[in-house]
């Protein structure tokens, strides 16, 4: 699977690649139970989780892992902040939320370090997994068309299914 040959990098800037993905892991299982039943993702844990990426990516990047990567993964950050961003800040949390908008960098980078294309999956994989689900909770009256149903835990999903899936 090449995604894990390149996180599992016999090398010093490997070892920090794949420290980035673990800190993402670690922070993935809080987000998705504290959003399910909070609906909310709390900025104690996004507002840490994109520094420590940063850094240790970009330390990967300064010990071998490539310049390019690392450029990479911050645009896709900037790419994702923007497409959360703005709808979350225009539409005042209808629809997108703004700790949607705070988690988007931070798997901007995840994903963007491995390939644009990982960027593209992990997207559309979080809008059709919340899509489905949100169509068989109102199809089985779980929830009612207006309700809300929280996207970060399928932001996560649609992440680690890009990550370790392609």
């Amino acid at each position: 699977m090449p995604v894990l040959d390149a996180l599992l990098h016999p090398s010093v800037w490997g070892l920090l690649a794949t420290a980035g993905y673990l800190v993402l892991a670690v922070a993935t299982v809080p987000l998705v139970a504290i959003d399910l039943r909070e609906h909310r993702l709390p900025n104690a844990i996004t507002y840490r989780l994109l520094p420590a990426m940063l850094v240790l990516l970009a330390t990967a990047a300064a010990l071998g892992g490539g310049s390019d990567r690392l450029l990479r993964a911050v645009l896709a950050g900037l790419v994702l902040l923007l497409a959360y961003g703005v709808p979350a800040f225009v539409l005042g949390g209808a629809g997108i939320g703004m700790g949607d908008a705070k988690l988007a960098p931070s798997l901007g980078l995840a994903l963007g370090w491995l390939s644009w294309g990982h960027v593209l999956r992990g997207t559309l994989y979080a809008f059709l997994l919340g899509g489905l689900v949100a169509i068989v909770l109102v199809a089985t009256r779980r929830v009612g068309r207006k309700d809300p149903i929280p996207f970060g835990p399928f932001l996560l999903v649609g992440a680690w299914s890009a990550i370790l899936l392609t």
